[in-house]
């Protein structure tokens, strides 16, 4: 499920690339056309939840856990639900630029040295463990990751700022996977889609409006690329990220993140051009390598 997320995330550059409107408008919208589909999912867990509590046989646990999911519908909101729309928020609005300023295989490598953050915090803070082979792929897939998109590394000034841009957004993404992460021991995937969703509308329009960006695309055409990034990146990918989360260990589910830039470059290389040489090829092949040598040191598998 990581892995299928990992691919339609990797999908974004190139809609943001094929967007008519601004950089952090396009993120804008990747989340607002979201938002429809992430309420039907929250409704539909939330009655999930109802109806496990109603057929069990009365566990306290179930009771619980249902009774915190449906806290939002009497009041009960969870403020905590926005923490992670406030960091994709900004990985969004700093990688869309990124995007704009470097190559889409250099913007989407970088963000995702967010693999390293979120390991160190979830080995240094949520006692999170694993063994020597995790390291080892976490290694070897960052190096796949590197491979596949030396061949856009250049030296510009403009290339370099938006670079730096994409250790920003590493920043950022670390936050989201590691709070989003938290949140899942609690709350069930749509009502963390959803509520996440309206704290990152909020602040990406604020931004938009801030730098009067271009708002809305100049044809049918550009409404279809904002659609095809919301349904394909934001629903179907963060998705099935957010779900992953509460199944697999933090720094496993980020590891197999990697797998974005070298979707990210095969597509950009049959869609813009971008150059794709035979080391890439392999680049690719040791990123697979790294995420399967993480998983088999990862940690047990963690319950919801």
């Amino acid at each position: 499920m990581a892995l299928l997320g990992a691919t339609a995330i990797g999908l974004a550059p190139i809609f943001v690339r094929w967007s008519e409107t601004g950089s952090t408008a396009t993120a804008f919208w990747r989340v607002a056309l979201s938002l429809p589909l992430a309420w039907v999912w929250m409704i539909y867990d939330l009655r999930s939840y109802e109806r496990e509590r109603v057929g069990s046989k009365s566990t306290a646990e179930s009771s619980e856990t249902s009774t915190r999911s449906r806290s939002w519908l009497r009041g009960g909101f969870d403020w905590r639900l926005f923490i992670p729309g406030i960091f994709f928020a900004g990985d969004l609005a700093v990688w869309h630029v990124s995007i704009a300023w470097t190559t889409v295989a250099n913007a989407t490598l970088l963000a995702n040295c967010a693999t390293i953050f979120v390991t160190l915090v979830a080995w240094l803070f949520f006692g999170e463990k694993f063994r020597w082979l995790f390291p080892v792929g976490m290694i070897a897939a960052i190096v796949g990751a590197a491979v596949v998109v030396q061949a856009s590394f250049a030296v510009s000034g403009q290339r370099v700022r938006g670079d730096l841009l994409g250790l920003v957004t590493a920043m950022f993404y670390a936050g989201y996977q590691l709070s989003t992460k938290r949140l899942r021991a609690r709350h069930a995937t749509g009502a963390i889609m959803f509520w996440s969703g309206v704290a990152m509308t909020a602040i990406l329009f604020a931004v938009t409006i801030g730098f009067n960006e271009k708002i809305f695309p100049d044809s049918a055409r550009g409404w279809w690329v904002l659609v095809g990034l919301a349904m394909i990146s934001q629903v179907a990918g963060q998705g099935m990220i957010t779900w992953a989360l509460a199944h697999l260990p933090s720094g496993f589910t980020s590891v197999t993140l990697l797998w974005q830039p070298v979707v990210a470059a095969f597509v950009a290389w049959l869609a813009f051009a971008e150059v794709l040489t035979p080391w890439q090829a392999a680049g690719a092949v040791a990123v697979l390598a790294g995420i399967w040598l993480a998983k088999l040191g990862s940690g047990k598998k963690e319950k919801t």
